[in-house]
């Protein structure tokens, strides 16, 4: 890829990957700090990225997302936050978790993509048994992760299908 743009526009989710060939340590910590480096309302920094590898504690979540291909990645990055450490708009309550994780998450994924990997965000799980399934304390929650890893020769994105620009802008 040549540029960022390049990089948005042929970043896809994939779900086929190489299961045999994990993400080397340089790379998988490249795309960590690329989520570290994610702005945070009152940079605050409300998460935490957990990355599980081992053979067992994959067969632990499999159930909470139970889609087959999901077994062909070799590693599973999971962004996790909790409500107390984010901040907290005073004028009406609402509470930036949800928008700083997703930023993270959205960091680690073009940060993956610019290393050649292949990821899919998952949002579609059950979150009691993955909460059981990580161990997560009672007062941190999760709202996305992803598979990580490099794409196998047969996996094929979904076409894009994007809204034109001019049906979804409008100058003030």
């Amino acid at each position: 890829m040549k540029d960022f743009y390049d990089l948005v526009n042929n970043r896809a989710s994939l779900r086929s990957f190489i299961r045999e060939r994990p993400v080397p340590e340089p790379a998988l910590r490249r795309v960590l700090d690329a989520g570290r480096m994610a702005p945070s309302a009152k940079n605050l920094q409300p998460w935490s990225f957990k990355v599980m590898s081992s053979t067992e504690r994959l067969e632990a979540v499999y159930p909470c997302y139970p889609a087959e291909w999901i077994r062909s990645a070799p590693h599973l990055l999971f962004v996790t936050g909790r409500r107390t450490d984010a901040w907290v708009r005073r004028h009406d309550g609402y509470n930036s978790l949800e928008t700083d994780l997703a930023i993270a998450m959205d960091h680690i994924i073009l940060a993956a993509t610019w290393e050649g990997l292949a990821t899919c965000w998952i949002a579609a799980f059950d979150p009691e048994k993955l909460k059981a399934a990580l161990e997560l304390r009672e007062d941190e929650e999760i709202f996305a992760f992803t598979p990580l890893g490099f794409a196998a020769p047969d996996a094929k994105p979904f076409p894009k299908k994007r809204k034109a620009l001019d049906d979804i802008v409008e100058f003030l």
